[in-house]
């Protein structure tokens, strides 16, 4: 599968900006930081993701919440509603039927929003590509964030595109996109 390459690597990035953030506290009693950087920091650590499960891909989706992967250790919680989330993950065959309500769905998610595409299917249109009823990758409906490619991707792909993706918002900020 080759995504993650240690038994720790997962959290490794998170630990670290902890363990930076909590000896600045004991060194000095206090954080000198910019609203921005904490802002960023709290989004990070505090995603609501709502999913969007159309096939297969799904039930990987399911796993990544399961007592073995627990992606609530990384500050990632579900939600039903998308007036409550920010982050869609995408996991399965779009057709053309339904790329409207995936659109609908995406419009009623508060700003800032993102979007994870899970699997061959979502990303491109994966086996069902040339069938005149799929659309070929859910990025011609909504834009995209993070590609997690498989097919079916394994939970461990999942939980790293979500790492990913709190990088991404890190590095990038809350206006910027």
């Amino acid at each position: 599968m080759g995504v993650m390459t240690g038994a720790n690597t997962a959290g490794a990035d998170l630990e670290y900006g902890t363990q930076t953030l909590n000896r600045q506290l004991q060194d000095k009693g206090f954080l000198l930081s910019s609203t921005e950087n904490v802002i960023n920091w709290a989004r990070t650590g505090s995603l609501h993701w709502m999913t969007f499960g159309l096939a297969c891909c799904a039930v990987e989706m399911i796993q990544t919440s399961m007592p073995r992967y627990d992606i609530e250790r990384f500050g990632a919680a579900p939600r039903a509603s998308p007036r409550q989330s920010d982050l869609m993950i995408v996991a399965g065959t779009l057709t053309n039927k339904m790329a409207p309500a995936l659109r609908k769905v995406y419009d009623q998610m508060p700003e800032p929003r993102y979007v994870i595409s899970m699997g061959s299917c979502a990303n491109g249109g994966g086996y069902y590509h040339y069938s005149y009823s799929v659309v070929r990758g859910c990025d011609r409906i909504v834009p995209v964030d993070v590609y997690v490619p498989g097919c079916p991707p394994t939970a461990e792909a999942l939980l790293y595109g979500v790492l990913q993706l709190q990088k991404k918002i890190r590095r990038t900020g809350t206006i910027a996109r």
